[in-house]
């Protein structure tokens, strides 16, 4: 399976363009890509492809129960081998109306991308999803 097909690559590069542009103003655009392992829970959120063809900005989560944002290379999940012969794969019917600050708050509260998933596909874009509520804020209010 070909990772980036040249129409999600067109959409990466156009965020990674336009949040250099924004610098000084937030941008926070909605995940263009989901890669998965079909073997296990990890799982990569994408929304920018830096200049390099390589380096993607977005969500990963390995599977720990501590999904991060940042950089990723692009050749490294291609490279990953399964057993079986399979590889990490594009979630073809991956759509989010969701931006990428959001998957990542209730990603981290939900412990990965794939509850978070659940949570904010039964989430309206403009309301909160129902998570349970944080220890530690309950203990300071």
């Amino acid at each position: 399976m070909i990772l980036l097909t040249p129409d999600i690559r067109y959409a990466l590069r156009a965020n990674a363009i336009n949040s250099a542009a924004a610098q000084a103003q937030p941008f926070d655009p909605v995940p263009v890509v989901k890669f998965f392992n079909p073997l296990g829970a990890g799982t990569w959120l994408a929304t920018e492809l830096y200049t390099d063809g390589d380096t993607l900005f977005g969500l990963a989560d390995l599977g720990f129960g501590c999904p991060e944002m940042g950089v990723f290379s692009l050749n490294e999940i291609e490279s990953i081998r399964l057993p079986y012969g399979m590889r990490i794969e594009r979630d073809e019917g991956f759509y989010s109306p969701h931006s990428l600050s959001r998957w990542a708050s209730t990603a981290r509260r939900a412990g990965s991308i794939i509850h978070a998933e659940q949570l904010l596909i039964r989430a309206r874009p403009d309301a909160a999803p129902d998570l349970p509520a944080d220890p530690a804020q309950g203990a300071a209010g």
